[in-house]
């Protein structure tokens, strides 16, 4: 399985995101990572559904959009009529994890989870079976730029050897830090789906960042 790029356009231009997904489009992206964030759950504050929904008229790519909100309960109906391909959800914002992700999948989305860095594996075990991806956050949530946590890496082997062991399906996602180098070092410790954003938005090239990205995992997988 080869790996798959997944670009945030949390560090795209806000004012033009029909264009920026467009060149993601061109550019060869697997994926369109959005982040929802609510200035509750992390500081910052980005789009709702109605964005989501509007960019979702002007492309066929996978939206893979990541829930950072408090009480993701009263959000996820909107987030499913918006077009969302994936929805993950933080273990930290709820205390019926297994019912959401089931609800999610009850209406053919796939429904993912997402752990922050110092947050244990063991809070997610029981919904390894069901869920389609988990998103190990190897920054702290909230900003874009930031540098990569080392000791992440562990939590992706970790996670990697359970899926191994267990026979589960699920595809391991990472965000945040992501260059050259990073990268190299996520997939190697079992990571399917690699999401970039002031990497791929800040070069001076869309695609010439993404095929650099890809390049540099080509032959791990």
């Amino acid at each position: 399985m080869s790996v798959k790029l997944a670009p945030s356009i949390l560090s795209a231009d806000f004012s033009d995101l029909k264009s920026e997904v467009k060149k993601l489009e061109k550019a060869g992206a697997d994926l369109v990572h959005i982040d929802i964030m609510d200035g509750c759950f992390v500081e910052n504050i980005t789009i709702g559904a109605q964005v989501v929904k509007a960019l979702r008229r002007h492309t066929n790519l996978f939206f893979d959009v990541h829930l950072m909100v408090v009480n993701p309960e009263k959000h996820i109906d909107k987030f499913i009529e918006s077009g969302a391909d994936n929805i993950t959800v933080h273990a930290e914002t709820t205390h019926h994890l297994d019912a959401l992700l089931n609800k999610i999948k009850s209406v053919g989305k796939k429904a993912s989870v997402a752990i922050n860095p110092a947050t244990p594996i063991y809070l997610i075990e029981n919904v390894l079976e069901i869920v389609d991806m988990v998103l190990v956050m190897t920054v702290n949530p909230g900003y874009g730029g930031q540098k990569f946590i080392p000791y992440t890496l562990k939590k992706i082997q970790n996670l990697s050897e359970i899926r191994k062991r267990e026979g589960y399906n699920f595809e391991i996602e990472v965000d945040g830090g992501i260059n050259e180098k990073t990268i190299v070092e996520c997939v190697k410790a079992g990571a399917d789906v690699i999401v970039a954003g002031s990497y791929v938005f800040e070069s001076e090239n869309i695609e010439k960042a993404i095929n650099k990205l890809k390049n540099s995992v080509r032959d791990l997988r």
